[in-house]
């Protein structure tokens, strides 16, 4: 890969290997052409990925991240056609890389990084070469001593203008000694060609190539994020429930909370994520395990937004003022942990906007407006949102309250159901928020179908939650991931949750303790952002009833204080693995990537394998998926994803147990999930 700072143009002359073109000739009379597809010129460009939205839209990535460019090149008759991405940057930064043909149907790929935050393209050009078609050409007739000194004549004046396309400073001497042999007469002719096929001349082509008819696809977007659009950790709280009392019935606060979070930070999470903080409505309000009878005392649901103390721009004076609130976000952000709060566009029948603008409200045949419903269930103490009959002013209204949070601290929303809402307001508003501020995320919380989902993650959402917390089977885990690692990796990031406060599935309710650590180890490994809500390291796992996913006196409804001193004594808390598995994260970057999986064999179905890579570290995970008995079987791994030869041996060193071994392609692997349920491999090619 190489760097220069010329913008791609269409010549008709060989340009310098340099990637300096030829200056283009004074301006012909424009003459009309023919219509025909952007990526089809003197050659043929076609089939480009990854491409979003026929290129309206741009394709995801962070910063340093890698991402494979992939194009159909081809041209007419025989001759040597190649290819090389270009990727421009802010502030006219340009990055060629070429190509490699793969396969046997033109394709061809490059690997890609940007360096900096904020809008890029890539390009594919496509171009002859003069030189490989010489060198192909001449392979084959000059030991069959056919026209010899015309094909060494030729390739000799090849090699020179090669030569003139140089920069100054580079070593030349391969070039220049390849032309003087071509030229020698009293040499015999395979000998003067074997100076110019010498892999040092070889090298200098391959970095400093001689093109002609030089061919550029339309630009495709990339828009380029901060880190942590891709990768981290994220832990999630009710701040009401720390610090709270259950007799008599009182609220934590900011300044109890608060107390929580240098343990939050201590096990290693990134951000620590806040349900709705405002005020809630005390109409229709539900009482424990959604109840439709709370008591005075019962604080009712935080989604349930909006009362007389204020809307979606108020805290809840329970929790305390708003300059409390920006005390915890400094508090946080001194332990290394950014606050990410949640923005639920719907409002509980005493919210301001519900007077202020009814507008904004669906009004039934009675001219009652109408609560949210997802038959069977029914929410009484929640109004959604009316988009269509005034959307500017909603877009301003929300737009700046998202402001106010950011100028309290906050870089992060969770959106709650975005996939309710129309899709274009989101494009909009993620579009002008950005505008001004690139490093603000936003996580699209829509358990949906996959079109919406994918088209979320398009319009501009960051990161998205996904199907993890119901994909528990090997084969499904391994189909689902190969999705989101691969095609969808360029419009949608995942954030893996292994619960939330709405998703207690049946795997934790009857799985035991080492169903939760499986869990754990899955989300943390297999996505570079992941997510526990409070209470998963203490291992809760009682549903309201059986078959449902309900927790049984869920903190959406009421105050659940949670004594983690008594659980770090006893020892019954998954928080010192926890707090392993974000300092493996922190010390391995390959975890922190999505593009680099790779699912390896196994002969057991309740053993996964799969390995992830990023430069020299390499991190091969093997974890039972079952969490009741011991689980053996041998694994057949792809070792050229291992960075390694057929045949060879590695070290495995397992940060779980701490032993090292000796594996090749086929070892033997034997997981108790009541000891260890997986082996987190670093793999050290060579190191036996």
């Amino acid at each position: 890969m190489r760097t220069s700072t010329t913008s791609p143009e269409t010549s008709t002359k060989p340009d310098a290997p340099s990637g300096r073109r030829t200056p283009a000739r004074a301006k012909q009379p424009v003459v009309a052409e023919p219509l025909r597809p952007p990526s089809t010129g003197r050659y043929a460009i076609e089939d480009l990925s990854p491409v979003l939205a026929l290129g309206a839209r741009p394709v995801k990535a962070v910063v340093g991240e890698t991402f494979a460019v992939s194009a159909s090149v081809f041209r007419e008759g025989h001759d040597a056609v190649a290819a090389t991405v270009v990727l421009h940057g802010p502030g006219g930064v340009e990055i060629s890389t070429p190509m490699r043909p793969v396969g046997s149907l033109a394709g061809w790929t490059a690997a890609v990084t940007p360096t900096s935050i904020g809008h890029w393209t890539y390009t594919v050009e496509a171009w002859g070469d003069p030189v490989e078609t010489w060198r192909h050409r001449a392979g084959i007739k000059v030991p069959a001593d056919l026209d010899v000194e015309l094909e060494l004549r030729e390739g000799a004046i090849l090699l020179e203008q090669a030569l003139k396309g140089l920069p100054r400073g580079k070593t030349r001497e391969p070039l220049k000694a390849a032309i003087s042999a071509l030229k020698d007469t009293d040499r015999p002719g395979p000998a003067r060609l074997a100076v110019a096929l010498d892999p040092a001349v070889t090298a200098l082509l391959v970095e400093f190539p001689l093109r002609e008819h030089v061919t550029s696809s339309i630009a495709i977007p990339v828009y380029v994020e901060r880190e942590r659009a891709l990768a981290g950790s994220w832990y999630e709280f009710f701040p009401r429930s720390e610090g709270a009392t259950l007799d008599p019935p009182r609220s934590g606060t900011f300044v109890t909370a608060a107390e929580r979070l240098p343990a939050v930070a201590a096990l290693g999470f990134d951000v620590v994520y806040l349900p709705p903080i405002h005020p809630v409505g005390t109409t229709a309000r539900k009482g424990p395990n959604n109840t439709l009878t709370p008591g005075p005392d019962d604080p009712g649901v935080p989604w349930a937004i909006g009362s007389s103390d204020g809307g979606h721009d108020a805290v809840h004076p329970d929790l305390g003022t708003l300059d409390d609130f920006r005390a915890f976000v400094a508090r946080a952000n001194g332990l290394g942990l950014e606050v990410a709060l949640d923005l639920a566009l719907q409002c509980s029948p005493d919210h301001p906007w519900v007077t202020e603008h009814p507008e904004w409200f669906v009004h039934r045949a009675d001219g009652a407006i109408a609560y949210a419903e997802n038959p069977p269930k029914k929410y009484q103490d929640i109004y959604p949102i009316y988009f269509d009959a005034d959307p500017e002013g909603l877009f301003v209204e929300v737009q700046r309250v998202v402001r106010h949070w950011m100028n309290c601290g906050v870089r992060i929303f969770r959106v709650d159901n975005p996939h309710t809402k129309p899709v274009a307001f989101w494009e909009r508003l993620i579009g002008a928020i950005n505008a001004t501020d690139p490093d603000v995320i936003f996580l699209a919380e829509a358990f949906t179908t996959p079109p919406m989902m994918k088209l979320l993650g398009e319009v501009g959402f960051q990161q998205s939650y996904t199907y993890f917390t119901w994909r528990n089977e090997k084969w499904e885990l391994e189909e689902y991931f190969r999705q989101l690692s691969g095609p969808l990796a360029a419009s949608m990031r995942p954030n893996a949750f292994v619960n939330t406060p709405d998703i207690l599935h049946a795997y934790l309710q009857y799985g035991g303790p080492a169903a939760f650590a499986i869990r754990a180890t899955l989300a943390a490994t297999l996505s570079p952002t992941w997510g526990v809500y409070a209470g998963f390291e203490l291992f809760e796992h009682v549903a309201v009833r059986p078959g449902s996913e309900e927790y049984l006196d869920s903190e959406k409804y009421q105050y659940r204080p949670r004594d983690w001193a008594a659980a770090d004594e006893s020892g019954q808390t998954l928080a010192p693995y926890l707090a392993q598995l974000n300092a493996w994260r922190r010390a391995h970057p390959a975890l922190s990537r999505l593009r680099n999986l790779t699912f390896h064999g196994s002969n057991n179905d309740k053993i996964i394998a799969y390995s992830k890579q990023q430069g020299d570290d390499v991190v091969l995970v093997v974890c039972t998926l079952d969490p009741h008995g011991a689980r053996e079987g041998v694994l057949d791994l792809d070792l050229d994803a291992l960075g390694m030869r057929h045949g060879d041996n590695f070290a495995a060193r397992d940060l779980v147990s701490g032993h090292t071994w000796v594996w090749g392609q086929y070892p033997y692997v034997r997981l108790d999930p009541h000891v260890h349920v997986a082996h987190i491999i670093h793999v050290r090619p060579g190191a036996v």
